[in-house]
Order: C-alpha cells, then sequence, then structure tokens
C-alpha cells in the first residue's frame, strides 16, 4: 500500500474514533460540559491530562529543539515536568477542593471581587489564545506534510474536528477524546524510537539506546555525536547550554511556573469525584507524561545522528572528513524524505557555491580550524535549513521506517495538536460564559442559557484561533514559550497567594496580576518589534536586545512573576485586609480533608 493511502486510512480511523466518542460522551448540562460531571475515574483523568499537557510543542517541538539546542534544550523537560509536579503538589489538590469550574472563578471567590475575576478571564484569555496558536500551526504543519494539502486547508479541517467533539461534547466529551488521543500519541511516539533505537543501538529501550554503543562502532551515540557537532562547527551536543546560566535557570523556571499556571491543565483536576482522586490522577498523569518526556531525549539525538549521516553520509566514522569533496551528497540525488519535506518550506536548500551538493554546517562559527576547512573545501556557506518542528515528524521517514509507522507518527502530531487545543479552548469558553456572561453579566441565566452560551463562546473561539493559526500575529515563532511567559506572571503568583496568603486582598492580587502581565508583554513586544513609536528603534526603549541581565523575551515570565508578587505584597501592606469569612475559607481550603461536589454552587 502507498504510503499517502497509509497515512490517510490511519489518520481518517483516527478522527472517526474521536467524533464517535464526542457523541456518545455529549455534555446534557453545565456540570457536563465545564467538569465532565465530576465523576472521570482518575486513572483515565491521568491519561486525558496527559494528552491535554503533551501538545504539538510536546510531540512535535520538543526533541526537535533539543535535538538542535543539545544539553541547552534540558531546559524544557526540567521547566514543564517540573511544573506539572508543582502544579499537581501545590494548587490542583486545593483548587479541587474549593469546588469550582475555572481559574477566574476560584479568583474572583477567593479575592471576594468580580473585578479580580474578570482580570483573571484578561490574563487566561491572553495566554490561552497566544498558546492556541502553537497549536493551530502544529496542525497545520502536520496536515500540509501528511494529507497533501496546504497548511491553511490543514487548519480548517483541524477547527472542524475540534469543533465537532468539543462544542458538542463540552468537558465530557473533550475528556475521553483526550484518552483516546494519549494512546494515540504515545503509541506514535514510542514505537518509531523503539525501531531506530534498534536500528543504531542495538537496544529496544531508547531510554537506555541513548547511552549505548553504535551499532558496529566502539563509540557510545552521545560521544560519537559530539566528535560529528563539533567537527561540523556546532557547539558540543553534550555541553552547550541556552545563553547564560541565568537566562537558562530563568527560562526553565518560567516555564515551570507558568506550566502550574496554565488554566486548561488546571481544569482538569476539576473532573474527578474527590480531593484523593485529585492527587491520584495527578500521580497517574506524571507516569503517562514521563513515558514520552523520558523517551523525547533519545529521540532528539537519534534525530540528529540519522539527519547528518544522511546529509553527509561517512561523516559518523569517527576519523571521517566531513568537508572532504565526497562528504556531502549530491542535491539531485537526495532521499525522498527531503523532497517531500521541501514542499512544505520546513526544509530549504541554496546552492551558494554552485557545486550541486549539500554542505551542512555551522558558517557562523568561531572555530578558525572549520572556517579554514569550509574555505579550503570550497564551502561558503551551510546551504541547508532544516525547522526544528519536522525533526519528530520526519525521524521515522529518514530512518526507512515501515509506511504504518509513518502514517501513526502523522495521526500521533495531530492528536496530540488537537486535543492540546480542545482544552485550551475548553478553558476560553469556561471564561467567557461561566466567568463573564454568568458571574458578571446575567447572573439569573438558566443552566439551559448558560449551556448555549458555553457552546457559543467555544464556536466563536474555534473560530478566533483558526484565523490566529492562519495570520499568525508576529511574534508566533515564540508562542509556546510566550504563552507559558504569559501564565507565569499573571495566574500563577495570584493562585499561589489565594491558597497560601490567606492575609492577601482583593486590591493586591489584581495590582500584581496586571503589572506582571504588562511588565511581560512590554518586554517581549518591544524584542518583537510591536512599539512603533516615531523617531524611535523600538529596543531603545528597554536599552536593547535582552538587555535585562541578558534574558530573553521567553524566558521573561519568571521576572514578571516577581515582579506580580512584589507588587501584590506592596499594595496588601498600605490596603485593607481581607474579611474575617474569607481567611477561615483559606484555612479550610488548605486542610488536606474533604471535598465539595462540582455543581459550581459552592
Amino acid at each position: 500500500m502507498e504510503l499517502q493511502t497509509t497515512i490517510n486510512i490511519v489518520v481518517g480511523l483516527t478522527f472517526a474514533l474521536y467524533i464517535g466518542i464526542a457523541i456518545w460522551a455529549r455534555a446534557g448540562s453545565t456540570s457536563e460540559f465545564y467538569a465532565a460531571g465530576g465523576q472521570v475515574h482518575p486513572v483515565l483523568n491521568g491519561m486525558a491530562t496527559g494528552a491535554d499537557w503533551m501538545s504539538a510543542a510536546s510531540f512535535i517541538s520538543m526533541a526537535g529543539l533539543i535535538s538542535n539546542m543539545g544539553y541547552g534544550g534540558g531546559l524544557f523537560l526540567m521547566g514543564w515536568t517540573g511544573g506539572y509536579v508543582l502544579l499537581a503538589m501545590l494548587l490542583a489538590p486545593y483548587l479541587r477542593k474549593f469546588g469550582k469550574f475555572t481559574v477566574p472563578q476560584f479568583i474572583g471567590d477567593r479575592f471576594y471581587s468580580k473585578s479580580a475575576s474578570t482580570v483573571a478571564v484578561i490574563c487566561l484569555l491572553t495566554a490561552s489564545i497566544t498558546y492556541i496558536i502553537g497549536q493551530m500551526t502544529g496542525v497545520g504543519v502536520a496536515f500540509s506534510r501528511f494529507l497533501g494539502v496546504s497548511s491553511e486547508t490543514g487548519i480548517y479541517v483541524g477547527m472542524g474536528i475540534v469543533f465537532m467533539y468539543a462544542v458538542f461534547g463540552g468537558m465530557k466529551g473533550i475528556t475521553y477524546t483526550q484518552v483516546a488521543q494519549y494512546v494515540v500519541l504515545i503509541l506514535a511516539y514510542t514505537i518509531p524510537a523503539i525501531f531506530i533505537s534498534l536500528q543504531l543501538t542495538g537496544n529496544p529501550i531508547p531510554q537506555l539506546g541513548l547511552g549505548s554503543n553504535l551499532v558496529g562502532h566502539d563509540a557510545s551515540l552521545l560521544s560519537t555525536l559530539d566528535h560529528i557537532v563539533t567537527d561540523l562547527g556546532f557547539g558540543k551536543y553534550t555541553t552547550t547550554t541556552a545563553g547564560s546560566t541565568l537566562n537558562m535557570f530563568v527560562y526553565t523556571m518560567s516555564l515551570m511556573i507558568g506550566t502550574a499556571g496554565l488554566p486548561h491543565v488546571i481544569m482538569r483536576f476539576f473532573t474527578v469525584p474527590t480531593v484523593k482522586d485529585a492527587r491520584s490522577s495527578a500521580g497517574w498523569a506524571l507516569v503517562f507524561i514521563a513515558i514520552l518526556y523520558t523517551t523525547a531525549p533519545a529521540v532528539a539525538a537519534m534525530a540528529k545522528t540519522n539527519l547528518i549521516r544522511t546529509i553527509t553520509p561517512g561523516v559518523v566514522m569517527q576519523d571521517a572528513d566531513p568537508f572532504a569533496k565526497d562528504a556531502a551528497i549530491q542535491y539531485e540525488e537526495r532521499p525522498d524524505w527531503m523532497k517531500r519535506w521541501e514542499k512544505t518550506g520546513l526544509l530549504k536548500f541554496e546552492d551558494k557555491n554552485g557545486d550541486g551538493r549539500i554542505q551542512y554546517y555551522n558558517d557562523k562559527t568561531e572555530d578558525a580550524d572549520v572556517k579554514a576547512k569550509a574555505e579550503a573545501a570550497g564551502w561558503n556557506g551551510n546551504e541547508l535549513t532544516v525547522n526544528a518542528d519536522i525533526i519528530v515528524l520526519a525521524n521515522p521517514e529518514i530512518a526507512l521506517l515501515p509506511n504504518w509507522v509513518i502514517a501513526l507518527v502523522a495521526a500521533g502530531g495531530l492528536a496530540a495538536a488537537l486535543s492540546t487545543a480542545a482544552g485550551l479552548l475548553m478553558a476560553i469558553s469556561s471564561a467567557v460564559s461561566h466567568d463573564l456572561v454568568k458571574n458578571v453579566f446575567m447572573p439569573n441565566i438558566s443552566e439551559k442559557g448558560e449551556l448555549m452560551a458555553g457552546k457559543i463562546s467555544m464556536a466563536v473561539a474555534i473560530v478566533i484561533s483558526g484565523y490566529l493559526g492562519l495570520n499568525p500575529p508576529g511574534f508566533a515563532a515564540g508562542t509556546v514559550a510566550l504563552a507559558f511567559g504569559i501564565a507565569a506572571s499573571s495566574l500563577f503568583p495570584a493562585i499561589m497567594m489565594g491558597i497560601f496568603s490567606k492575609k492577601m486582598n482583593k486590591e493586591g492580587a489584581m495590582s500584581g496580576m496586571l503589572a506582571g502581565l504588562f511588565v511581560t508583554l512590554f518586554y517581549v513586544f518591544a524584542h518583537k518589534g510591536l512599539f512603533f513609536i516615531k523617531g524611535t528603534e523600538y529596543l531603545d526603549l528597554i536599552g536593547g536586545p535582552n538587555s535585562f541581565f541578558g534574558i530573553t523575551p521567553e524566558a521573561f515570565g519568571a521576572i514578571g512573576a516577581v515582579v506580580n508578587f512584589t507588587v501584590a505584597f506592596l499594595v496588601d501592606k498600605v490596603t485593607k485586609e481581607p474579611p474575617e469569612h474569607i481567611q477561615h475559607m483559606v484555612e479550610a481550603v488548605r486542610i488536606p480533608r474533604g471535598s465539595k461536589a462540582v455543581d459550581g454552587a459552592h
């Protein structure tokens, strides 16, 4: 069977599965629409959380980032995993005990103010819409390559699929669909990794294969990869960091606390019956997430090795000269996988010296020896641009795995993007319909009316997210990291203070959220060129690129969180403390026993 036919069948079957589950589990009440009726089994909720958590960024991009960055890419593993542990231990059980549907509702009730709830909705919408741009872009990338359609068409199809199971099924339909999507994406990630680990190292366990010797060589995979990349002028794979040590620390912290503040993941813990089940499902989710996250470094290193070995045959040998005339392949003889990915625009070749060969190396290296060798070989610069997002999706093609494995990876990439998109849309829908329409504008709306408002807001959110995926704003390249930064600087501190500081008042919480959100967006937008002050270079406003101690805009969320905490506590000191009953409520929420029903009435 041809590859394209196999892909169409596998992807089509998974889509039919998702829609069938949504029809079976469609929501009939607001409790089912917002929190799946609060009756999801902890293990199933753990799987759904894993799918909700492992977005296109985790499935498609993370291994690609690690592959490009080497050791420095580990900050994504540490940040996202550490953030999930932080969420599971410090936030989820207490929020579940509070017994509300949404994060803005918790903030509104805890800080006894509809204004606080509205500010939280603004922060939630900013973070969620920013994050969903990346998911829709991922859907477009996967569709454009695997279904042979344009990325625009792919986004339209993705919008339709999400509409079918998110609008009609609500959180109940999304939950059980995400269980299926987790199974698809984890099989799609691990099966190719097992195949490739066997090919390269003879070890079927990718995590162990990462430290094993290459088949037919006396050197390990990582030491050989270090040798290859340094010969080509790149930094050492196992030691290169992402900027300064301070930036790497702050970046990791931003991802960590941003993770803990992302509302679409927090909402998953409102779907289980009790606080004990919330803790249990958090543990199960960590197990399910760890399967992919411990595999990612192996996928990254093996993909990098296969990529370079394909482009520059023989370079895997320790004594090979990567600048020898026959080391680079002729462009006309490039493998089929390169031809397929060139059509997406994510892999590009430019023959800079006119010799018809593909020269791949770091032309910006400061290594004089590498520069001299490249010049002596007649190389005029790197000729191949490989987008990090194709590493995981192209990996089985590079390794010449069977067609069904390639098709499974296509289905897995789409499952990862669509599952997180659905979770984000649920967070956006509930924020609009429950936290704005019901709690602010129409407090007397019927349950039927609120359910309809939720479905309409979900549909509108799908249209907006699709439009942003089709027409991404100027800062779209850093959308995922930016979304984490926004959540880190705005929502996380407010949730933490709401749970662990009974003296924090509404004025402090609102001031902190707005200050953290503003300073983060200001720093990011200044770098991305969205300020247009006549006669002023936008980076002059902040003193130049990365002017704040060398911290990159994607890492600035942690600094925004510090600003949030600082402003909140300063304002709290000069304003009236919370009412006595609010302080007692905070103490009661922290007692690790008991549970309230998830009906939105408490």
